[in-house]
């Protein structure tokens, strides 16, 4: 890792530490080396930086195009080794990513994936789609569930007062199986209905969404 990104981090870490009342449980249940996907829920702007600073491995992630123009932070995301996604990309554009994505688990990194594919504001999940189960049928690598729960109250002018209470939980590692033979789309839907539903038991009933049953 980079020393500008080891900076950042030690940054937010402190930043962290002050503004939020935050914990982390379930680390011991990271597997020291190989690929892993980490699937989590989405809830704030902050939670790909809460997870770098939970995990004891380092972190890739697919950031969306935007965030790369600008340049401080663009410069962060390449020197992270993140790389761009585009909304509504082409198909190819799509293989491309899935192809990088793969390459790296292959290479026994840990690639983060939020499968909601967009932020829940008021911090209930929302339906999934079928990417991370997908990357983990095709290079067998285990998916790590984590829930984050609390960052929804990350927000309005004054919320650092609060002082909000936010936990991270770790679940442990396991993997999808499917039929063999070409994934089709209903058993593409249970697969990231069942992964969904190991971060949903990690939150509070409530905040479970269409996976509470």
């Amino acid at each position: 890792m980079k020393i500008s990104v080891r900076i950042a981090l030690a940054i937010s870490s402190v930043l962290y530490r002050l503004l939020l009342s935050w914990t982390v449980s379930g680390r011991e249940q990271i597997p020291p080396e190989g690929g892993l996907i980490v699937v989590a829920n989405h809830v704030n702007l902050t939670d790909p930086v809460l997870l770098m600073l939970a995990f004891p491995r380092r972190i890739t992630y697919m950031a969306k195009e935007e965030l790369f123009r600008y340049p401080v932070l663009g410069m962060l995301l390449r020197d992270a080794g993140m790389f761009p996604v585009a909304r509504g990309g082409t198909l190819e554009q799509k293989r491309d990513i899935m192809r990088r994505a793969e390459a790296l688990l292959n290479r026994g990194h840990v690639v983060a994936l939020f499968p909601e594919g967009k932020r829940s504001p008021s911090g209930t999940l929302l339906e999934a789609k079928p990417g991370a189960a997908i990357l983990s049928l095709r290079t067998g690598a285990p998916l790590v569930p984590v829930a984050i729960e609390g960052a929804h109250k990350i927000k309005g002018r004054w919320w650092w007062l609060r002082r909000p209470r936010v936990t991270v939980t770790i679940g442990p590692p396991f993997h999808l199986t499917a039929p063999e033979g070409r994934l089709v789309r209903s058993e593409s839907a249970r697969l990231t209905s069942d992964l969904m539903c190991r971060i949903a038991a990690l939150l509070p009933y409530e905040r479970r969404g269409p996976y509470a049953g």
